[in-house]
């Protein structure tokens, strides 16, 4: 339906549904809501998982050179790595339509009342070095099967005048969460696959975002090897382990967690391959035995400590720390988060009334009012872009 149908000002705004799949390829989110005041009101939220098939795909797609034994086991002879990307996309794009549709009719929302989808898609490369970062979505596909428009392709006009493309998600949490009555220091920790903290302007200080390294890539990964789960509830198996501290002073020893903002990254830098040659040079090194939960504790605090050390680096007081994302679910990850960062407050964002599961994908919602409303959707303080710009492509009906 065309966007000027709505007239934005009135108490009953238009919907908008924001889609999210973070790098952890944990589930496919998507939330539906409408802005009051740029306030986001949560109608319905819907997940769906990702078939096997389509997660293979993605995880084979997001490793360099990936794909070789996918296609090779696969039996629709794909020919290439682009055979691969080609029919996920389009798979993609049906599983999104799916999700989308199950969320209206258990909302009972049509259609017809729904603005735009805002879809991230999946994001299979990141080079921000090279300008370029690559999600993986169909939009056609999704517009055709539910007749709503779709925004999507979110990170290249960033990347177009200079930016990093990510995170992106800074700019919603400006937009929403600060409060500049309340003069205490707040920041925002997303723990998906990646972590990214954005610390909140004052009035004075720019806002500040950036990805500080890993988070549930790689204890979900670590998690499935060794226990066939899809992660560790509550950071139960982690908290049964030991840290290995010579194990975690080696890992803390990436280049990125020394590199300067604005930075962003993903499984290329953080995945189990290179967790995996880290263990090896450990392994070289040490005569100590240790337990697969042991490597799994050491990981919670990777991520823990790597958060707190950006962000002392960024504010030195202290303040509230709210935190979103899967890793918020993790009891053992937010205690070794709070034992880090003793100056801080650290909760969910239950906390500002956003549950720490939504944000994200609410986040999209967001961009993607922005985007048809021609306004600008890129922080450039936080991705280091030239000057701000609207954001995303627009598939419409």
């Amino acid at each position: 339906m065309n966007f000027d149908d709505f007239e934005l000002q009135n108490e009953e705004a238009p919907y908008f549904i924001g889609m999210m799949s973070g790098t952890s390829l944990d589930a496919l989110d998507a939330v539906l809501c409408r802005f009051d005041d740029q306030k986001p009101v949560v109608i319905a939220s819907h997940g769906v998982d990702f078939p096997d098939d389509l997660k293979a795909a993605l995880l084979a797609l997001t490793a360099p050179n990936g794909t070789d034994g996918y296609i090779k086991d696969n039996k629709l002879s794909f020919e290439s790595e682009l055979d691969v990307f080609g029919w996920a996309s389009v798979f993609y794009g049906e599983l999104c339509a799916q999700a989308v549709l199950e969320l209206l009719d258990k909302s009972g929302i049509s259609s017809e009342e729904v603005c735009a989808v805002g879809c991230h898609g999946q994001t299979v490369r990141h080079r921000p070095h090279w300008q370029f970062s690559l999600q993986l979505l169909d939009p056609n596909v999704l517009t055709e099967r539910t007749g709503i428009a779709v925004v999507s392709d979110f990170r290249r006009r960033d990347m177009a005048v200079g930016g990093q493309g990510a995170p992106l998600a800074p700019a919603f949490h400006e937009a929403i969460f600060n409060d500049f009555d309340d003069k205490c220091t707040k920041a925002v920790l997303n723990l998906g696959g990646i972590a990214n903290i954005t610390l909140l302007s004052d009035g004075e200080r720019e806002v500040i975002g950036f990805d500080t390294g890993c988070a549930n890539l790689l204890l979900d990964g670590w998690t499935k090897r060794h226990t066939g789960a899809d992660f560790d509830k509550d950071g139960v198996w982690a908290k049964s382990g030991q840290i290995i501290t010579p194990l975690l002073e080696q890992l803390l020893r990436h280049p990125f967690f020394k590199k300067p903002h604005p930075k962003s990254t993903g499984r290329e830098e953080f995945n189990l391959e290179w967790l995996d040659t880290e263990l090896a040079k450990f392994d070289a090194q040490h005569s100590s035995e240790y337990a697969p939960q042991d490597v799994q504790a050491t990981l919670v605090d990777l991520t823990a400590v790597s958060v707190a050390n950006a962000l002392t680096q960024v504010s030195a007081d202290g303040g509230e720390l709210f935190v979103c994302g899967g890793g918020a679910l993790n009891g053992h990850l937010m205690a070794r988060l709070s034992h880090h960062l003793p100056a801080w407050q650290v909760q969910s964002t239950d906390a500002l009334g956003v549950p720490p599961t939504l944000v994200e994908s609410l986040a999209f919602a967001w961009l993607a009012r922005q985007t048809m409303l021609s306004q600008v959707g890129n922080l450039p303080s936080v991705t280091g872009a030239d000057r701000s710009v609207v954001l995303g492509q627009v598939c419409f009906p």
